[in-house]
């Protein structure tokens, strides 16, 4: 029998994207999987039951389930949306179960395969798959056509009958994927961008897209490709010698995080009271609870004369292409675990599979996500 592969309609509060694309799902039947989606599953992305051809649509998640070996997901799935999955499917999707244990005990309840699309080891070979980085991408778009709109100035020069006006300056902290695409957005809007990184080996990248690096004495290489943990005193320091600089601000989008931590607090309160009037702060590590120490996670609010906007799930406000890069990942990721013939044959010998394996047989399958629990847990 073939595989069954399902996506449902996003569940999550103000979620538009969904898990499959329509040039994704001729890409499945020619690997022999059935696809099912649910009705509705594209609406909130403008993509209309109409245009998933070749799949089969079904009424409800419920219905979906039953129908289902492998389910893709854009958000990870409530507790009781897992307790409604057969026992042994297969589970794709954006899990973050450090953050939701009911949900992962429901996994491991119901015994369901589970892996998670944010634990994908960043190698070479897992690019294509990496939903960090493509919904990270359109997250720094977003930021810097918010920082525009929010901001009480022009980005670009402007030479006008009244005389000339001078370009706004933008900052931006973190160097990741959504940072680089923060400053080359920036840069095409017209403004003079500068842009700090813990990693000294980010300035070649800061300095390809026309923007100036800022370089203090703080390095934090970590492992993978993230940013090491900064100590308290590093911490210190490197808030004391960005406040100069982001005192000169138009505008400033932070995007430092820690993969399975806080979000690290690199703007607090004193830096925010010595920036210019009007200035914006753009935080789209709100989710994560913010770079600035006056953020509130999904609120604009002001300090001051300083606003500070600390948007959340910034890919969904992308919809279309958000949903179409979401669900190629899936695929690549999927192709891992298929044979030729549509059949379900993981290779756990794969860094990949087995890096991105999150549950499997009732059991905790990923150290990460075991060593957080249990610190979680010891906390309580």
């Amino acid at each position: 029998m073939p595989l069954k592969l399902g996506v449902p309609r996003e569940t999550a509060k103000g979620e538009r994207r969904v898990a499959i694309d329509p040039t994704v799902i001729s890409k499945l039947t020619k690997l022999g999987v059935e696809v099912y989606v649910e009705q509705g599953a594209g609406e909130s992305a403008l993509i209309p039951d109409s245009q998933f051809k070749g799949a089969i649509l079904v009424s409800n998640f419920e219905e979906l389930c039953a129908s289902s070996d492998i389910i893709w997901r854009v958000q990870a799935p409530t507790s009781d949306e897992v307790k409604m999955m057969r026992e042994g499917t297969v589970l794709i999707s954006n899990l973050m179960a450090h953050n939701n244990i009911a949900m992962l005990k429901s996994l491991q309840d119901k015994k369901i395969t589970s892996y998670g699309m944010e634990l994908i080891p960043r190698i070479s070979r897992a690019q294509s798959m990496d939903v960090l980085s493509s919904q990270a991408a359109i997250a720094g778009y977003k930021a810097a056509i918010m920082g525009a709109d929010i901001a009480p100035r022009f980005f670009p020069m402007l030479t006008t009958a009244a005389g000339t006006i001078r370009p706004s300056k933008v900052i931006v902290i973190g160097v990741g994927v959504a940072g680089l695409q923060a400053i080359a957005t920036a840069k095409r809007l017209g403004a003079v961008v500068e842009a700090y990184d813990v990693r000294p080996e980010t300035k070649e990248q800061i300095e390809s897209l026309g923007a100036k690096a800022i370089e203090l004495k703080i390095s934090a290489v970590g492992k993978g490709g993230y940013a090491r943990e900064l100590s308290a005193e590093e911490r210190e320091q490197q808030q004391q010698e960005l406040a100069t600089y982001i005192a000169q601000a138009d505008v400033l989008i932070t995007t430092a995080q820690v993969p399975g931590k806080p979000a690290p607090k690199i703007i607090p309160q004193s830096t925010v009271e010595g920036m210019k009037e009007g200035a914006v702060i753009i935080d789209l590590a709100a989710e994560g609870g913010g770079n600035c120490a006056l953020t509130k996670p999904g609120e604009t609010i002001k300090h001051g004369s300083v606003v500070i906007h600390g948007p959340l799930d910034v890919a969904s406000q992308v919809p279309i292409h958000a949903s179409e890069m979401f669900a190629k990942n899936l695929f690549n990721f999927t192709q891992l675990l298929i044979d030729e013939s549509g059949n379900y044959v993981p290779n756990y010998e794969d860094e990949i599979v087995i890096g991105a394996l999150l549950t499997k047989d009732g059991e905790v399958m990923h150290e990460g996500t075991v060593e957080l629990l249990n610190k979680t847990l010891g906390e309580r």
